[in-house]
């Protein structure tokens, strides 16, 4: 599926990453779709007239993995869980085709709309550095003697570009989670994000994807895999989540027997 899914990207014309700059927004408005992997060869053709595909060292799939950073007590987890309006997400990401790794903090104001700040890191991934204490001082309430390792994530991700209504299109395949032997994945799974400073009922990706009877989804791959691999930790809020992922998935691969879906 993944060979038909880049024979389909060959479709679409590239976009550099310089050329990316103009729709990077680093505030935005997102919504969130799930979709099965086989839906997406479809998505793409339709997309074809309107979407640039970003490509990169020749490449337009492009690997990430992430570390994601919590309080011992999951404090920016259960934020999430508990509908806190303002919200943090910490994490260090690096892109693994060009080795480049940045700690990056998102927050989410109560008019939903989202924000990103990101800085270089070393892809030894210190983050008790004074220049990432300063970052963090400045753009969070947290401090590195704060947070820990809680969560390794890993994804390939296709990124769209419509550069005429200012959308940028993040699809996300194959999402995995692990930490300390828990491990979980949803290959048959695609998270796709829509991303634009002027949202747009009737045209764009997000029309698209409700002409295929793709509806928007609130979805964070961050609290899905805390989920997974913390089932002792609450997650009642996240249960229909769950349930339609593993409808969607069919095949969750578990490593643990423990850590199923509820």
């Amino acid at each position: 599926m993944v060979q038909l899914i880049q024979d389909t990207l060959q479709a679409l014309k590239p976009i550099t990453l310089a050329e990316m700059d103009s729709v990077k927004l680093m505030s935005r408005s997102d919504e969130k779709y799930l979709c099965r992997i086989d839906q997406l060869p479809d998505l793409l053709k339709l997309a074809q007239r309107d979407f640039q595909v970003l490509e990169n060292v020749g490449k337009r799939i492009f690997g990430y993995e992430s570390m994601y950073l919590d309080t011992p007590g999951h404090e920016m987890y259960l934020a999430h869980h508990n509908g806190k309006l303002n919200r943090y997400k910490v994490r260090i990401r690096e892109y693994q085709e060009t080795g480049e790794t940045f700690f990056e903090i998102k927050f989410k104001n109560n008019k939903r709309e989202t924000g990103k700040k990101r800085t270089a890191i070393n892809s030894d991934r210190d983050y008790g550095s004074t220049s990432i204490r300063t970052f963090m001082k400045k753009h969070s309430p947290y401090l590195p003697e704060m947070l820990q390792p809680v969560l390794y994530s890993s994804f390939k991700r296709i990124t769209l570009v419509n550069k005429m209504l200012a959308e940028r299109i993040t699809i996300d395949l194959i999402p995995a989670w692990q930490f300390e032997g828990r491990s979980a994945s949803l290959p048959r799974v695609v998270v796709m994000e829509v991303k634009s400073s002027r949202p747009s009922g009737s045209s764009g990706f997000g029309y698209l994807l409700r002409e295929a009877r793709i509806m928007p989804r609130r979805i964070s791959k961050y609290c899905i895999g805390t989920a997974l691999l913390y089932p002792e930790i609450k997650h009642n809020r996240f249960k229909s989540k769950l349930l339609e992922l593993n409808k969607l998935n069919k095949s969750i691969t578990y490593h643990e027997p423990n850590h199923a879906v509820v």
